[in-house]
């Protein structure tokens, strides 16, 4: 299938709203600062119109929508976007709110705000914003842009709960269906701060067709024709690829036993390194080899 959209999927940075913070920055404007100089600019720079391609922000994710929604809007302003709105998603009613609706079908970029992914899936998951949306991907020059419950949300599988120091322990990581924009991957945020790398290792054990992706905070992938990614931003990205694993003890140990795992393969990538997901194969931009 050919795809003409473009995914943007961002590691996040404190991620104000969201039921998995325990410490929240009250300075919102600080937590949107990481994407002005880097993930932010590029975004607009891949978009079809530059800086007069109409945004929409969704802050469905979010249990403080009024107050992240205006901060997105000042940010993308000070890189020159100045056609900028917020869609205010909060009721599973407004999802199929023909205004809403028109708004969407208008946008050529749509950026997710972080939060609880799973108020995403709940409140969009089978609606009529989701089917433009996904419409949309397949056939426009389109980005869908999100950040920590928004990246998390973009691929078939999500996952929503585990805590990182039990995340190995089976069952400790929560699995459900995401707004299935991109097939084959899973994603997860925030990673490298929260050492959140046996969320994943779990996650792609139980199927190891899916490509587990780890994004650090101040990090993203670049997603074009659902097949080619490209570090941005400048953190640290890990995947963990589950194709070559000879062996596990998954189905032979209770809830709550620890997993297993003989040969994962690990790969790290940063910024304008590149990953094909059709290939499975990973070039270093500044390889000290070539």
């Amino acid at each position: 299938m050919n795809i003409r959209g473009k995914l943007i999927i961002i590691g996040g940075a404190v991620d104000k709203g969201s039921f998995t913070e325990t410490d929240l920055d009250k300075n919102v404007s600080n937590n949107l600062n990481f994407f002005e100089a880097g993930i932010l600019r590029r975004m607009l720079v891949e978009s079809k119109h530059k800086e007069n391609s109409r945004i929409e922000v969704v802050t469905t994710a979010s249990k403080i929508p009024r107050e992240i929604g205006p901060e997105y809007i000042k940010a993308l302003n000070y890189l020159g976007a100045t056609n900028v709105d917020v869609l205010h998603i909060e009721k599973r009613e407004q999802a199929t709110d023909p205004e809403i609706l028109e708004r969407l079908k208008a946008a050529d970029v749509v950026m997710f705000t972080g939060g609880d992914q799973l108020r995403l899936t709940s409140i969009l998951g089978g609606s009529a914003f989701h089917d433009i949306l996904l419409d949309k991907y397949h056939n426009e020059d389109f980005i869908y842009a999100g950040t920590s419950a928004g990246a998390a949300a973009a691929s078939n599988n999500m996952i929503y709960q585990g805590s990182s120091h039990e995340a190995l322990l089976k069952g400790e990581v929560k699995i459900t269906s995401g707004l299935g924009l991109i097939d084959g991957v899973i994603i997860d945020t925030h990673f490298v701060q929260r050492g959140r790398i046996g969320r994943l290792f779990q996650a792609v054990v139980g199927n190891p067709r899916t490509l587990g992706i780890g994004l650090g905070e101040d990090t993203g992938l670049l997603i074009t024709e659902n097949t080619k990614m490209e570090a941005i931003g400048s953190g640290l990205v890990i995947l963990v690829n589950g194709r070559q694993i000879k062996d596990t003890n998954l189905t032979e140990i209770e809830l709550g036993q620890p997993i297993s795992v003989n040969n994962f393969s690990v790969h790290v990538m940063s910024k304008y390194d590149t990953y094909d997901l059709k290939t499975h194969v990973m070039s270093i931009h500044s390889s000290q080899y070539t």
